[in-house]
C-alpha cells in the first residue's frame, strides 16, 4: 500500500508517526493509499524548516521570486493532466471538472507573477505641515493554509502562490481525504527553483490543525471549509494573536425572473445545485421564482 508522508525541505520525508489514515477512490470505493497523521515530532521538524527558510527567502528580491513563480506556472501547465488525474482519483471529480479546478488555481499563479508591482509601497508628501507619510510592505513570516477536500488544487493555489510571492514561507495542511495533489504541487514548485523549506506540506487531522493554530511561530492562518470549523479556527487563531481568514459555507441563492427561458433556467439550476455532487462553494441551495415563473 502506498504511503503518503509530509513534504519538507524540497522532498517527501518519511514521518515519525506510526498512524496512517486510508485514502479512498470515491468512484470505486477502493482504498488506494494511506496518509500520515503527523505527530508533534513531525510537526516541529516541518515548522523548523519553514522558519529557517523564511529568513533567506524574505531577502530575495520580488523580481527573482516572480521568475520562480513564472517557471512554476509553466510546469503546472505542462503537468495539468496529471494533476487533474490525482484530483479525480482522490476526490471523485470527472477529469474535465478536475482540469477546470486546476486551471482556476493556475490563474492565481499567473497573477502572482506580477508581484513586484503589487508590493510597491506608497508615499504622500506634505500630508501635514512638514509631515510626509509613507508605507512599505513586508512579509509576515511563516504562514499556513488549511484547505478543504472539495478543491484540492484550486483552494491551496488561492493561498500559497500569493503568500510565497510576498516573501513568506508557507505550510499547506491539505484535507486528509485527498492529499496527493498538494504534494505534487510542492514538487513542481521545487523543480521551478523554489528554495527548500519555503513551501512545506503537513498531512494530518485535527491534531495537526491545532498545533498550527497554537504555534506562535505561525503568523497567519487561511482556511476554507465548513462554517462550524471556520468559527473554531477563527476563534482559536485570534486567541493566539494570528492574522486569520476563515471562510465557511454559504447559502447561495439563484433568482429566476418572469421572462426567463425555462429550459435554460432548469438546466442551469440542475448544474449549479448538483454538479460535482454539490461539492462546490458556490453550489446553489435555494432557487427563488419571481412572479408567475
Amino acid at each position: 500500500m502506498k504511503k503518503i508522508d509530509n513534504f519538507i525541505d524540497g522532498k517527501i520525508k518519511k514521518g515519525n508517526s506510526k498512524k496512517y489514515l486510508n485514502v479512498d477512490n470515491p468512484s470505486t470505493g477502493e482504498v488506494i493509499s494511506e496518509v500520515i497523521l503527523s505527530n508533534e515530532t513531525d510537526y516541529n521538524s516541518l515548522v523548523e524548516s519553514s522558519v529557517k527558510a523564511f529568513s533567506n527567502w524574505s531577502q530575495i528580491t520580488p523580481l527573482k521570486r516572480a521568475r520562480i513563480l513564472s517557471k512554476f506556472n509553466e510546469l503546472i501547465s505542462k503537468d495539468i493532466n496529471n494533476l487533474a488525474k490525482l484530483v479525480s482519483q482522490e476526490h471523485g471529480k470527472t477529469l474535465d471538472d478536475a482540469i477546470g479546478s486546476v486551471t482556476r488555481g493556475l490563474e492565481v499563479v499567473e497573477f502572482a507573477c506580477g508581484i513586484p508591482h503589487l508590493l510597491k509601497g506608497e508615499f504622500s508628501q506634505n500630508v501635514g505641515s512638514e509631515i510626509d507619510s509613507w508605507s512599505i510592505r513586508q512579509p509576515l513570516g511563516v504562514t499556513a493554509g488549511i484547505t478543504p477536500f472539495n478543491f484540492p488544487a484550486m483552494v491551496p493555489m488561492w493561498m500559497f502562490p500569493i503568500s510565497i510571492a510576498c516573501g513568506n514561507s508557507f505550510i499547506l495542511k491539505p484535507s486528509e481525504k485527498d492529499p496527493s495533489c498538494g504534494l505534487r504541487l510542492a514538487e513542481l514548485f521545487t523543480e521551478a527553483g523554489l528554495p527548500d523549506g519555503v513551501f512545506n506540506v503537513l498531512n494530518g487531522d485535527k491534531v495537526a490543525v491545532n498545533m498550527l493554530l497554537e504555534d506562535e511561530r505561525i503568523q497567519s492562518i487561511s482556511f476554507v471549509g465548513s462554517t462550524p470549523v471556520a468559527k473554531y479556527i477563527y476563534e482559536k487563531s485570534s486567541k493566539y494573536g494570528k492574522r486569520v481568514q476563515a471562510l465557511g459555507g454559504a447559502k447561495n441563492h439563484l433568482v429566476v425572473m418572469p421572462d426567463a427561458n425555462l429550459d435554460q433556467a432548469v438546466d442551469g439550476i440542475m448544474g449549479a445545485a448538483y454538479g460535482s455532487a454539490g461539492e462546490r462553494c458556490m453550489a446553489v441551495s435555494v432557487a427563488v421564482a419571481v412572479g408567475d415563473i
